[in-house]
């Protein structure tokens, strides 16, 4: 679906689910020395919670900066790393995830290009893995 749109039954009995395009790109962010990078507003609530999706050229750089609230970094694709306040690179890809406190000093970047999402506001407690029993 190019534009996004509805899908459901259209018989009243089945809930309408929006379908929407989440990379759009739409703004050039160049705050803090960023560069490469592409930032979309995708959502946020009544309470203190916004998602936005990343997208990272290849070579580009998400500034230092401190974060605004409690941020929880998921990579989708790709590669780079993640420095904190040392700025100490550590590798992250698609799968992997950081968490920064609000205020925290931190940095990223990539040499081949990732997209991530960015969820942002109150702080998130993170779920200890769940260990899967052998079949």
């Amino acid at each position: 679906m190019a534009h996004g749109g509805w899908l459901g039954h259209g018989d009243g009995k089945g809930a309408l689910v929006e379908i929407f395009q989440f990379d759009r790109g739409e703004r050039i962010v160049e705050r803090y020395g960023s560069h490469g990078l592409r930032a979309t507003r995708i959502a946020a609530g009544t309470g203190q919670v916004g998602l936005t999706c990343l997208a990272v050229t290849p070579g580009g750089i998400i500034g230092t900066h401190p974060a605004t609230g409690a941020q929880l970094f998921l990579v989708v694709s790709g590669q780079g790393w993640v420095a904190g306040p040392d700025g100490e690179r550590v590798p992250i890809s698609a799968g992997w995830g950081v968490r920064w406190e609000a205020g925290e000093i931190h940095t990223s970047g990539t040499e081949a290009g990732f997209t991530a999402l960015s969820v942002e506001g109150a702080p998130l407690a993170l779920f200890e893995p769940e260990i899967q029993a052998p079949s």
